[in-house]
């Protein structure tokens, strides 16, 4: 989108419909998921995806403008080095939910973590062909929509996964009914990646982008106050719908403020990062949040008898502790953009940095 749109309106306008379509695939692969288990099998949600790959795969030569190619080597130690320690640190954060913060499977893991991050950071300096040239960092508001990004894919990451967990455990929705109960995040993120598209030539990023991390907390300590007693409609529905707002806020104006100013042979590079932070983010995000839940609930079932009532507060009290610490990561991602985001995005180029292998 960035290479085949001019900077300005026109590639506001089509990141705007970038998102929406992004966010309503979104709410509309939970409904099909839901559909396919309900009356097939949990498996081909998995299998689905090969055809439609395929699909892709044919079609993207037709559609797709073709772009030069460039010399180089890939960034081999690097590229293991960062998958090596992220890997290690989301198993390590994983582990803390059933063997404990100090146990060796827990510590041990997030060390090594720790040591081959270390390890690729001083690769990529070293390295005359970096996977990730650290001097795409240097703009403040662009290293400020990747952090924004990152804390936004803790939280999302957590709201799916427990969310569905609570229609379907506590509330007792079937797959189908669940996936339609998502279906409004259609409807809020489609609204906000309008509204931000149209804005931010007007008035920047940083405030549509701070509204949305707003909204977002908002909408996640709504979801906090949840209780095995909450109905979809009094508890769940107006926190999703402002959480899904800020979302579409959050996903248009983090975008375009990763590509402005970025060369067409880096804005691959730019775009990619933003989402690997959502992604690295959802992940690190749901490891934590689900050490949070089930620590919770191991707390609240112990010396009780375990009824199905007891459950069932037990579980929820899990579920709301998580989304107020998301909330108050989504709290974080406003300071961020308060503090990091700078007025009307500048054109600041990188082109002293090097080409990413």
């Amino acid at each position: 989108v960035a290479v085949t749109f001019p900077e300005g309106a026109p590639r506001n306008r089509a990141l705007g419909v970038y998102s929406a379509v992004s966010g309503a695939g979104g709410a509309v692969g939970l409904l099909l998921g839901g559909l396919i288990t309900n009356y097939f099998s949990w498996r081909w949600v998995l299998f689905v995806n090969v055809p439609i790959g395929i699909l892709l795969a044919l079609a993207a030569p037709r559609v797709l403008a073709a772009s030069d190619g460039r010399p180089g080597r890939l960034d081999l130690p690097g590229a293991v080095a960062v998958t090596a320690g992220v890997t290690l640190l989301v198993y390590g954060l994983n582990r803390a939910a059933s063997n404990g913060w100090t146990n060796s499977l827990t510590v041990g893991p997030i060390a090594a973590a720790l040591v081959l991050l270390g390890t690729f950071i001083i690769i990529e300096l070293r390295s005359a062909q970096p996977l990730m040239p650290l001097r795409i960092f240097a703009s403040r508001n662009r290293s400020g929509a990747y952090a924004v990004r990152f804390a936004i894919g803790a939280t999302l990451a957590g709201l799916l996964f427990f969310l569905t967990q609570f229609l379907q455990n506590v509330l007792g929705y079937s797959p189908l009914k669940a996936g339609l109960a998502f279906l409004p995040i259609t409807v809020g993120v489609v609204a906000g990646a309008q509204v931000a598209s149209r804005l931010v030539g007007r008035i920047g990023a940083r405030a549509p982008m701070t509204v949305g991390a707003l909204a977002g907390a908002i909408g996640l300590f709504g979801l906090s106050r949840i209780s095995e007693s909450s109905g979809y409609v009094s508890g769940v529905l107006a926190p999703l719908l402002a959480l899904a707002f800020g979302l579409g806020l959050i996903f248009v104006t983090t975008t375009i403020v990763a590509v402005t100013g970025v060369s067409a042979s880096e804005s691959g590079l730019s775009s990619a990062l933003l989402n690997v932070g959502q992604q690295l983010g959802g992940s690190m995000g749901l490891a934590v949040l689900g050490t949070i839940a089930a620590t919770v609930t191991k707390n609240d079932l112990f010396g009780v008898l375990p009824s199905h009532a007891a459950i069932n507060h037990a579980v929820t009290a899990g579920y709301a502790t998580a989304f107020g610490i998301a909330g108050l990561i989504a709290v974080a991602a406003v300071l961020i953009a308060i503090a990091a985001v700078r007025g009307p995005a500048r054109r600041t180029t990188i082109d002293t940095v090097p080409e990413a292998a």
